[in-house]
């Protein structure tokens, strides 16, 4: 039974400002949901709890869960699953992802090896595809274009001091998740800065054509900077200093002869305006490169995704690199919604770490 999809989903500052009784018990409702495909009611959830909880206090926390559309009663004295938003809520904020066994991953590199040996890189995608679907029992599934969506939103968040995690959501409703490394001493306050400044130019856009066009306004400012400086030195009231485009700095020098020098006060102006817009332009561009080759693997849940909105499957998916870490296809799972995701999106991350390994190596 594929879970409902029409209830609007809370807000997320509701989710996350659920308690722990609360997240525990959503939880066991899901975890129940993935191993068996059926309803949990209140009485069974009490005696799986580790604290000391009656029947009647987990269903009030029942109807809370309900309430915000993370859960739903099939009949009506059926016991509880989760919707796709109480689905979607658990893969990104409660989901512990597993460690790939030492076996599964030998079977992995053993069965995509052997393919490339016996047909090449198209040998080891068939291959790859059937030792997932054989270790999965989904489907296995790959496809070798490049997939460069339109955009709706982007935003980067901060998960470490060098590390944060790029949000890629789609026109087609698809969520990328990537895990990028950041420069040393990145202010957080960039990285909301680049969000914002993103998200007022993404809309309908692909991840390349927003670069090229931030790198083709980079480049005009960068010119109106050189010209209204190269004015200012000429006329002595300015000097550069510094090696590289990253540290430049104009002194300014004869601040009194500004006062009289309406156009020389202008310029001032306009190079402050031009180096803050520099700075962000670079911030951003530096960021969506290393969101570009950035690791990550999609989780679309029944109708996130148009192809599975009917049948109320889910697919996870990850990407194939290139021999310049780009993106060269995507390889993936199709299944019930009740995938093991904490099993396999390690298992489906890691065959596609086999397969770049062996294009690169072509």
């Amino acid at each position: 039974m594929a879970p409902p999809a029409d209830r609007p989903a809370a807000e997320p500052g509701a989710l996350a400002n659920l308690n722990a009784r609360s997240r525990e018990i959503f939880r066991r409702i899901v975890e129940s949901y993935l191993t068996t495909g059926e309803p949990v009611g209140s009485r069974h959830l009490s005696r799986m709890l580790p604290i000391t909880l009656s029947p009647a206090s987990v269903r009030n926390v029942m109807q809370d869960l309900e309430e915000l559309g993370l859960i739903y009663a099939p009949h009506a004295s059926a016991g509880r699953l989760p919707t796709q938003h109480g689905l979607r809520f658990f893969v990104d904020a409660l989901l512990e992802f597993g460690d790939l066994g030492r076996e599964e991953r030998a079977r992995i590199d053993a069965q995509v090896r052997a393919g490339a040996e016996g047909g090449g890189y198209e040998g080891a995608l068939a291959e790859t595809t059937s030792v997932l679907s054989e270790l999965t029992s989904g489907a296995g599934i790959v496809l070798t274009s490049k997939s460069d969506p339109a955009l709706k939103h982007v935003e980067f968040l901060r998960l470490e001091p060098e590390k944060a995690l790029a949000v890629l959501v789609a026109e087609d409703g698809s969520i990328e998740n990537r895990v990028i490394d950041t420069p040393a001493g990145l202010p957080a306050s960039a990285l909301m800065e680049a969000s914002n400044y993103l998200n007022a130019r993404i809309i309908g856009r692909t991840l390349s054509e927003v670069m090229a066009e931030i790198e083709s306004d980079r480049r005009r400012a960068r010119g109106e900077l050189d010209a209204i400086a190269a004015r200012l030195v000429d006329a002595g009231l300015a000097s550069w200093a510094g090696a590289s485009e990253a540290r430049d700095q104009l002194i300014v020098r004869g601040q009194a002869n500004l006062l009289g020098d309406v156009r020389a006060a202008e310029d001032i102006e306009r190079i402050r305006t031009l180096f803050a817009d520099l700075e962000t332009k670079t911030d951003v561009i530096e960021l969506l490169h290393r969101a570009e080759t950035g690791d990550g693997v999609k989780i679309f849940i029944g109708s996130e995704n148009k192809l599975f909105s009917l049948s109320g499957s889910s697919m996870i998916a990850a990407p194939l690199r290139g021999g310049d870490h780009r993106i060269a296809g995507v390889l993936g799972v199709i299944g019930p919604t009740r995938l093991n995701y904490g099993r396999i999106v390690p298992m489906v991350e890691y065959a596609a770490q086999v397969l770049g390994e062996l294009r690169r190596s072509r």
